[in-house]
């Protein structure tokens, strides 16, 4: 756990954790001239005859913009946008360490769903991309899907599609030590907040079929009269026969448990209700559903947690950055299924011969495998971009790669300058 003093002591040094540095020189006139005015007027008029240019003279080509309201921040709730901007520079200085991305956190002071949507829609000639960060549900997802309907640049709600990105990767190789498959395997998901919808959505795009989700009130099924319109959508991809009941209930032959849900919800009798070789992701921070020891004893085969300090840390950190660096060098205009299946198989892949019960999704704390990570990412989500025909550009997957692999070196160097 960290240090409450330390923390704050050194917040208030360093006032924040972002900075604007220039890639190029002011040392003479002429710099001055070129990179200011009278030069600037020529990369101004190439742009004003051909606007796709404005991804080879500027830094929208690699610039995105964290955007939250502050109505959801971390597990605090509510706190306003002002207090969030701590968590959205920590997911600045993340992409940037972990996908040589420069991110610019926008903290804005409205909660209006169409405000947010029009702020998204005017800031788009400045970004490549926009990352929807700690928005609460369901207009979170109102905001994303509007977005991505009307910008011609990929809109990522890491709550959502991060969690779900890993969730998945998780499971590929928990199903494949299992001796399972995906599309057999019958689903419980405790929990229809970001990461419960964005989960369902991307199980339900991989011909899983036997997904079954709760609330506080119980099973979601298509019928039931007190769902809002999000609920109303993943009620048609679960719970094919459309049944009433409890996490308990529900829960009876499931071979996969996911709790994004709240401390303490699962018991040891609930897993023993389970299918064989269960598989138990409790992802809640800081108190998950059951413990990881717990789990185990109550007879997962699996356990996946939310915690850096445990094994199998389902961890976003592993899918946001290597993501948004794909989209960036294929200027992508959509986040799709096919991108994010693309980038979990690279993150279930990237644990190679280390794969076991302990080890079924690479660990971040370990800067070669970030590394690694990262770049299987960012080269996979490349390559599905232009697969899917969402990416303006034709890249080299493995140059992508190589690229990611160098920018992230080049972050770690200055990181080390800033400890000297």
């Amino acid at each position: 756990m960290a240090d409450k003093d330390k923390v704050l002591e050194l917040s208030k040094k360093s006032r924040g954790k972002i900075e604007i540095v220039s890639k190029v020189p002011l040392k003479t006139q002429d710099d001055l001239s070129t990179y200011y005015t009278p030069g600037v007027a020529y990369p101004c008029l190439e742009i004003k005859n051909d606007v796709s240019k404005v991804y080879e003279y500027t830094a929208k080509s690699n610039t995105i913009a964290i955007i939250t309201d502050g109505t959801r921040i971390l597990g605090l709730g509510d706190i306003g946008p002002e207090a969030g901007l701590p968590v959205m520079e920590g997911k600045a200085i993340l992409f940037k360490r972990f996908g040589g991305v420069d991110a610019v956190p926008l903290a804005i002071k409205t909660k209006d769903e169409e405000e947010i949507v029009k702020f998204g829609q005017q800031i788009e000639p400045t970004f490549g991309g926009i990352n929807i960060e700690d928005i609460a549900s369901p207009k979170s997802f109102h905001v994303v899907d509007k977005l991505a309907a009307s910008l011609s640049i990929p809109v990522f709600h890491d709550d959502q599609q991060g969690t779900a990105t890993v969730i998945l990767a998780g499971l590929f190789n928990a199903l494949k030590l299992a001796g399972k498959k995906l599309r057999e395997v019958k689903i419980v998901i405790d929990g229809t907040g970001s990461a419960g919808v964005g989960a369902i959505r991307l199980l339900h795009s991989q011909g899983v079929r036997k997904i079954y989700s709760v609330d506080s009130k119980g099973a979601i099924y298509e019928g039931r009269a007190d769902l809002n319109d999000v609920k109303q959508e993943i009620a048609t991809m679960v719970n094919p026969e459309k049944t009433a009941g409890t996490l308990e209930q529900l829960i009876v032959g499931a071979d996969v448990l996911i709790g994004l849900s709240g401390k303490n919800k699962f018991g040891k009798e609930l897993i023993s209700k389970m299918n064989d070789k269960p598989i138990v992701f409790a992802l809640t921070n800081p108190v998950p559903e059951i413990g990881y020891e717990e789990g185990k004893a109550a007879g997962a085969f699996i356990m996946g947690t939310g915690s850096s300090e445990l094994p199998n840390q389902i961890n976003n950190l592993l899918a946001f950055p290597g993501i948004m660096r794909g989209l960036l060098d294929t200027r992508a205009t959509k986040v799709n299924y096919e991108i994010l299946t693309a980038a979990a198989k690279a993150i279930a892949k990237s644990v190679g011969s280390n794969l076991g019960i302990d080890y079924i999704v690479p660990q971040m704390s370990d800067q070669k495998i970030a590394i690694k990570v990262a770049g299987n990412v960012a080269s996979a989500v490349a390559q599905a971009a232009m697969d899917s025909n969402v990416a303006r550009v034709k890249v080299d997957p493995a140059e992508v790669k190589r690229q990611t692999v160098l920018m992230i070196k080049q972050a770690i160097k200055a990181e080390k300058r800033l400890q000297s």
